[in-house]
Formats: C-alpha cells, sequence, structure tokens
C-alpha cells in the first residue's frame, strides 16, 4: 500500500505542472489583436529605403503576448498585387514562419513555409529590428493572402 502512496506523490504533482506548463505556452500569455491596434499595423520597407510604408489591409486576425517579441502572428488579406510588391518593397532573404498556437487555426508555418521555399509566396521585411534582434516579415501569395510574424535576424545570433 505504501508504493502506491508514493508513485501518487511523485505522479500527480508531476501531472499538475505539466498542464500548467503546457496552458501557460499555448493559452495564457497570448491575446487577440484588433486590426489597426498597435502594435497590428503592418508595414513594407521600401526598396529605395526610407520610412516603413502602411500595408494595406483587411480581415485582420492576429494575436500577440507581452511574454516575448516572437509571438506575433497575424492572417490578413491585401489587395496589393504580388508585382506592384516585388517591385517596390524589400524581400526578405531567410523567411522562417513560426508555428503558432493549434487554436490559431488561420496560421500554418509548415504550409508557409512549404509554399514560401517553391516559390508560391514572397516574403517582404515589415519591421527591421522591432525589438532588438527581431525582424517583423510578412509573407504574400498571388491571390492577396497573406501572413505576419516575427523571427530572430542575424543580429540576435551574435
Amino acid at each position: 500500500m505504501k508504493g502506491k502512496h508514493v508513485v501518487w506523490a511523485i505522479l500527480l504533482p508531476a501531472l499538475i505542472a505539466g498542464a500548467a506548463i503546457y496552458y501557460l505556452q499555448v493559452y495564457a500569455y497570448y491575446r487577440p489583436l484588433a486590426a489597426g491596434a498597435p502594435g497590428a499595423v503592418i508595414h513594407l520597407r521600401p526598396d529605395a529605403g526610407g520610412a516603413p510604408e502602411t500595408m494595406l489591409v483587411s480581415d485582420f486576425q492576429g494575436i500577440d503576448a507581452d511574454s516575448s517579441p516572437l509571438r506575433f502572428r497575424a492572417c490578413f488579406l491585401t489587395p496589393m498585387t504580388l508585382a506592384l510588391l516585388t517591385e517596390s518593397y524589400r524581400v526578405y532573404a531567410n523567411p522562417t514562419p513560426l508555428i503558432a498556437p493549434h487554436w490559431f487555426s488561420c496560421f500554418d508555418a509548415g504550409q508557409l513555409d512549404a509554399d514560401l521555399q517553391a516559390g508560391k509566396a514572397v516574403a517582404f521585411l515589415s519591421d527591421e529590428n522591432i525589438h532588438p534582434g527581431v525582424d517583423r516579415v510578412v509573407a504574400v501569395y498571388a491571390d492577396g493572402r497573406a501572413y505576419a510574424w516575427q523571427q530572430l535576424n542575424e543580429s540576435a545570433d551574435q
């Protein structure tokens, strides 16, 4: 009988801690972002330099968290064509979409990464060093679907 008590004394706190860690990672710190809210405005960097320009956006869905600058994700539509975007704005060299929580279903990082590699979508620099060592990246498809996330840049590796 005493062995069962010892197992439960170890197992129960481990299960509670595991559930708490899962909840904190997947749900606790995220908050929804409304279109136009501070931090939800999407910019693009012109090729010629200068100040970032606000991107035309509709049907915006976004999430963010104060706990990490890498938790920002957004899905939206844009009327801006890929031809206009590639001629006018800086293409991002190494886009790496980061996985979103499963409940934020509009953002599929695996599919987005595959489409970027296959040339079905093009990534652009939105905001450089939006936080120290972190860039905001926007990926756009020819049909106007667009996605944004934040990822570490080269300065973060140093």
